[in-house]
């Protein structure tokens, strides 16, 4: 069974703000859920190419994992991992949503592998809950407070 887990809410800033804060690496410990850290591995600015280490905890065990860019638009960004614990692609969407809002999605895919395997359904629903769970932090940092200006 695959992971395939996706999450939309809207955020009341334009688009290119939101863009620019998803685009950071800096900022992803700040709202993803159980990232201790992230760091760009090649040179700025991110782009198609770029790859960003990352250091989470998930399941009581930690994880290192790279992913490197394969899509950088105005609304989108796509990335896929090439050294992880099972193969994953994760893709964020940011569209207008009108008066100065965005909508944005989370997709993240994957297929565990090995010890995760045995857990794939429990898996599956709890990176569902955790992207919904990251989105709405997204939102709290973006209108209150820790967003760009």
């Amino acid at each position: 069974m695959a992971i395939d887990a996706r999450a939309v809410i809207d955020v009341a800033r334009p688009r290119e703000q939101v863009a620019a804060y998803l685009r950071d690496p800096g900022n992803d410990p700040r709202w993803i859920g159980g990232l201790r850290s992230a760091r760009l591995l090649t040179g700025p600015p991110v782009d198609v190419g770029s790859r960003v280490e990352r250091v989470a905890s998930f399941l009581g065990r930690r994880i290192e994992y790279v992913n490197e860019i394969t899509e950088l638009t105005g609304t989108r960004l796509a990335m896929r991992s090439v050294r992880s614990p099972f193969p994953m692609r994760v893709t964020y969407g940011f569209d207008d949503s009108g008066n100065d809002a965005t909508q944005v999605s989370v997709r993240v895919e994957g297929d565990a592998s090995r010890l995760y395997r045995l857990a794939d359904p429990l898996l599956a629903l709890l990176v569902r809950r955790s992207v919904q769970r990251d989105l709405r932090t997204l939102k709290r940092l973006l209108e209150h407070g820790d967003g760009p200006a």
